[in-house]
């Protein structure tokens, strides 16, 4: 049998993913299997094996997927404007990010690690939480640095306390917002609370 091309490979890949993301959300990840998801895929088990190496391994590229690192979503804010303030290219990023999380892939995923995976052998969704949490928040503190050496953040506020206020803001509404994703509009409800917080915190 020919050996696959690049691009069919990478297609595999893609749809090992898709599947692992449709049976993880229904299912939960500790109750499937990677059989179940090459099924669900047309594929068989040693598809999977030959991309990766175990459940964790397919956990953990599920989540690069949907993965936005802070510092991105300000260079992006940066190319469309090199002459926005600290402050409002945090709150133009943050926006961002409420939008694309908003995009179906983004929640499922989402929802998957923060309510639908438990700690099982290699998978450790809190390790994984954290992670992501401190990368961004050290991410977002060099800004809010940056807006305090600029004389824009309120002095009575340190970057650490406005990076903090801004991380748990975002965080409770995730949480709020996955539980009833029907209830509110994320970029609607987080822009009224971004908004006002880079109101409070501006001097």
């Amino acid at each position: 049998m020919a050996r696959k091309t690049k691009a069919e490979a990478a297609a595999t890949r893609e749809a090992l993913l898709d599947a692992a993301e449709e049976v993880f959300f229904a299912k939960g990840v500790a109750r499937t299997s990677l059989e179940q998801i090459a099924r669900h895929a047309g594929l068989t088990r040693g598809a999977v094996y030959w991309h990766f190496k175990n459940k964790g391994d397919l956990f953990m590229a599920l989540v690069q997927r949907v993965r936005m690192p802070f510092q991105s979503l300000m260079e992006e804010v940066n190319n469309t404007d090199p002459t926005v303030s600290p402050l409002e290219a945090i709150r133009l990023a943050c926006l961002a990010g409420l939008n694309r999380l908003e995009q179906p892939s983004h929640q499922r995923i989402l929802s998957i690690l923060l309510h639908r995976c438990e700690f099982f052998s290699d998978i450790n969704p809190i390790e994984m939480q954290d992670e992501i949490a401190e990368e961004c928040f050290d991410e977002m503190l060099a800004v809010f640095q940056l807006a305090q050496q600029q004389q824009l953040l309120r002095e009575d506020i340190t970057p650490e306390v406005a990076t903090r206020l801004m991380q748990s803001t975002l965080g409770g509404l995730f949480h709020d917002w996955l539980r009833n994703p029907d209830a509110f509009r994320l970029r609607d409800r987080g822009g009224e609370l971004i908004n006002a917080l880079i109101t409070m915190l501006q001097r």
